[in-house]
């Protein structure tokens, strides 16, 4: 019960309450806490595994990763097919229409002409059965060649692409906001 009315009734200190060492007291400091017989590298833990749990962990981190990554190429090899298609058959529809606009050049400008659309339409043709005769794999080992080979051709032609799209998606949004 003392204890708690000196609690109670505590008062700060002063320095009458301190008392200095004697003169002929010495210092000595403490061992280190590396030679005091505790060893504090991971491996060694508490529960003797804990190095094993780590690798373990990595482990784990290096297969999720890898699964990650064979989902992603899968998932990427299935939009690059679905493209191929598409283009295919926007290329397909190409070739039909400059056909097409080859007889009307014929009918109003003459043969001769008619003939320069039908040339574009049968390249466009061929080229589209050069897509479709290919996997996505081959058509990717021949755009690193051609990049390889031209970079400046691959990006003006990624430039054109890519004003190609954006008057496309514009185009999109301009029709949608009427």
């Amino acid at each position: 019960m003392a204890d708690q009315q000196d609690r109670d009734t505590a008062q700060p200190i002063s320095d009458g309450d301190i008392t200095a060492p004697p003169a002929d007291a010495r210092f000595t400091p403490a061992a280190p806490l590396k030679d005091a017989g505790v060893d504090f590298s991971p491996e060694s833990g508490a529960g003797g595994d804990t190095g094993s749990t780590v690798a373990g962990a990595k482990q784990a981190l290096r297969d999720n990763v890898a699964k990650g990554r064979e989902q992603a190429a899968d998932k990427a090899r299935l939009f690059a097919e679905d493209g191929k298609a598409k283009a295919s058959d926007a290329l397909g529809q190409l070739s039909q229409l400059l056909r097409d606009a080859a007889q009307q050049v014929d009918d109003k400008l003459g043969e001769q002409y008619g003939q320069y659309a039908r040339g574009a339409a049968d390249r466009v043709q061929g080229f589209t059965s050069a897509i479709d005769e290919k996997s996505v794999d081959d058509l990717l080992a021949d755009a690193r060649e051609l990049v390889r080979k031209s970079p400046a051709v691959a990006v003006g032609v990624a430039a054109g692409v890519g004003f190609v799209v954006a008057r496309l998606l514009s185009a999109g949004l301009d029709q949608r906001d009427a």
